[in-house]
Formats: structure tokens, C-alpha cells, sequence
């Protein structure tokens, strides 16, 4: 029995029991009701019968007045299919940018009522839509709102006056995926402007740390025409060790770079690539590993680089540096050059990339 149903059937025994007691005092008293209330079931009850005791709730007329259309919660729903780790803030600007007017608090409603109100439940709705079509259409790559510093972070900015002028790199684990086996993902960002490049492994070795530098970073500094003064690492064996033996040390020695090196245990001295791997994780590989089911690194690079150049040419960044442009138009306006090399290595083959024989060889002529 329904909770109006239960209202109804008291109101009637009500009625009933003060016609059999003649008194109605004492009927409101055993029923829980006031003796002012009898009378207002009763005159109901005679003028409209039965239909007449359905108690009118508030809300009950309908959704609420400010509650967004129909078509733009449908425009949220389908936006927050393509882009789930987006915030309600982000979704909000985005929509109404495409002429859909919506708040963040609006689109916080569309999701509590969907039940997306989280981003991994946004993540697994992507996963069951990926799996219920024959085939996946890949979307862009997600933005994910700047996380908020916390007052410890605010005075401590890295600080490059240039281009090439402090270059962070670390390595980050993907995980291991079947099929393929572990991943793990060499990556360089530039502090100056968030250009960043990436490339994924299957080791975790120092050729592979000089195999980023010595096919894409090295040489798309040489071509703008700006010198890589000092690389950030960790104390990672791929990024240390004797430097009359060591890869990546003779690398850098051979191309006059200085090298620097974190606090042990401190990954906040290497921030920005740090969040840089948490960027490519919940905008990129979270997604795309829901979307996909990959069988070779040559796949993963693919997708990577896609974002990539996604990332440098056309997401546009909010931090104190950057203020809405991207990579690429942070290095135009500083270097004044209207054309830069190409960012675009999604075209390069895998045979193209150089052999960790090559690089290692490379940093031999340094000893």
C-alpha cells in the first residue's frame, strides 16, 4: 500500500469512528488527529468524495521552475558521454559556448538525477556505452579542470624566464595490459609554457630516457632555434648514475645540458611533470583504455601522440603562466615566430623512431 493510499484509508476510518462514538473529540484523539482537522476531511469528503482526501504536496505539480529543458539536459548528458572527466564548471562553459545555456549547479542536477555525480560512474557509463556498439568511436581527448593548489603551493612557482630553459622529465607507469605487458611512459614537459612530449616503452631503462630526448625534444629545440639548458629528473637508475658510463649522462654532457636532480622523496620538486602524468592518466589513458582493447605499443603511441598534439596546439590552459593560450601560442608570442616546428608526430611510423642501439651508441662518442 502506498503511502497516499495509507493517508486516505486513516482519514475515512476517522470518519467512521467519530459517526460510531458520536463523539469527535474523542475519535481525533484515538486517530492522532486534531478535532479541527475532522471537520476539514469531512467537508472535503462531502463535496468531493473520495478523489477529494489526496493530500496536495508541495512539488507535486511538476519539475521545478529553474530545472533545465529537456534539450539542454539531453546536451549535458551527450557532452559528459564524450568528455567524462570534465567538471561541472567546465561542462557548464563549454555548453555555453555551442548556445546551450546552463549552470554548473544545473549541470550538478542532471547528473544526481542520472546518477553521474561522480566521474568514475561517468567513466564506467563511457565503458558500457564503448561495449554495447559494434564499433568504437574514439573521442577527443578529456580536459579535467586545474586542480586547486592548496596556500603551501601558491609561492612555491618553478620560475623559467624562456623556452628550453628548464625541462622536467620523469617516468610513469601505466600499468600492465594484457596483451601488450607493462607500459611505461617517458615524459618532458617544458616549465617555461607546458610543451609537453611523450613516448611509451615496454622498459623502463636509460636509452629510453635518451630515446625522448634524441628523436623529438632535442630536435624540435634545435629547429626553433632555442638551446635545452637544464633537464629536472628524479633519482631514478634511467636518469643516474657514473657519468663516464651512464646513457643519459653522457646524453646530456654531449649536448651541454645541465642536470639536476630532485630531493629523494620529494616528487613535489618535480611537480610539473607529475601533473602532467596524472593529466595524460585521467584525460587520456583512463579513457582510452575503456574505449579500446590494445594489442601493441605502436597502438598506445598512436593515441598518445594524437593527444599530444592536442594538448600543445589546442587545449587551452588555465594556470598563472599560460592564462588561457596554449603551449604552441605561449612559444609564438615569446620567440615571435609565426610558424614552429611540427608537433605533429602522429604520421611517424614505427620504424622511424630511433633504436635504443642508436642512442646508446650516440652517448658513447660523449666518453
Amino acid at each position: 500500500m502506498t503511502a497516499q493510499a495509507q493517508s486516505i484509508k486513516r482519514k475515512l476510518s476517522l470518519l467512521q469512528l467519530a459517526e460510531e462514538l458520536g463523539n469527535v473529540a474523542k475519535a481525533a484523539q484515538i486517530m492522532g488527529f486534531h478535532r479541527d482537522t475532522f471537520y476539514e476531511v469531512r467537508k472535503a469528503f462531502q463535496s468531493g468524495g473520495v478523489a477529494a482526501l489526496v493530500e496536495q504536496r508541495r512539488g507535486a505539480r511538476g519539475p521545478h521552475p529553474n530545472r533545465v529543458s529537456e534539450e539542454v539536459e539531453a546536451a549535458v548528458l551527450d557532452y559528459c558521454l564524450k568528455h567524462p572527466t570534465y567538471g561541472a564548471a567546465r561542462v557548464a562553459n563549454d555548453l555555453r559556448l555551442e548556445g546551450a545555456n546552463v549552470s554548473p549547479s544545473g549541470v550538478r542536477g542532471v547528473w544526481l538525477r542520472a546518477d553521474l555525480e561522480t566521474r568514475y560512474k561517468r567513466l564506467m557509463r563511457l565503458e558500457m556505452t564503448a561495449r554495447e556498439q559494434t564499433t568504437y568511436v574514439l573521442n577527443e581527448a578529456q580536459i579535467r579542470l586545474l586542480e586547486r593548489h592548496s596556500p603551501e603551493f601558491c609561492t612555491r612557482h618553478v620560475e623559467s624566464s624562456a623556452p628550453g630553459e628548464l625541462l622536467n622529465q620523469d617516468t610513469f607507469y601505466w600499468g600492465t595490459i594484457k596483451g601488450v605487458g607493462k607500459v611505461y611512459v617517458q615524459v618532458v614537459i617544458d616549465t617555461f609554457c607546458s610543451l609537453a612530449f611523450a613516448k611509451c616503452y615496454s622498459s623502463k631503462m636509460p636509452v629510453t630516457a635518451c630515446d625522448l630526448l634524441y628523436e623529438r625534444v632535442l630536435p624540435f629545440y634545435d629547429a626553433l632555434g632555442v638551446p635545452v639548458k637544464t633537464i629536472l629528473t628524479d633519482n631514478g637508475r634511467e636518469f643516474c648514475g657514473k657519468p663516464e658510463s651512464h646513457p643519459y649522462e653522457l646524453l646530456l654532457a654531449l649536448e651541454d645540458i645541465e642536470h639536476r636532480n630532485t630531493k629523494v622523496r620529494s616528487p613535489r620538486t618535480n611537480g610539473f611533470v607529475e601533473r602532467m602524468n596524472r593529466t595524460l592518466l585521467d584525460e587520456h589513458f583512463r579513457v582510452k583504455g575503456r574505449e579500446k582493447w590494445y594489442t601493441a605499443i605502436e597502438e598506445i603511441q598512436a593515441d598518445l601522440d594524437e593527444f599530444l598534439l592536442f594538448y600543445n596546439t589546442k587545449r587551452t590552459h588555465q594556470g598563472y603562466r599560460l592564462q588561457g593560450r596554449t603551449p604552441a601560442q605561449a612559444i609564438r608570442d615569446t620567440t615571435g615566430k609565426k610558424k614552429l616546428p611540427s608537433l605533429d608526430f602522429c604520421t611517424a611510423s614505427p620504424q622511424s623512431s630511433t633504436t635504443e642501439q642508436e642512442v646508446a651508441s650516440s652517448a658513447n662518442t660523449a666518453a
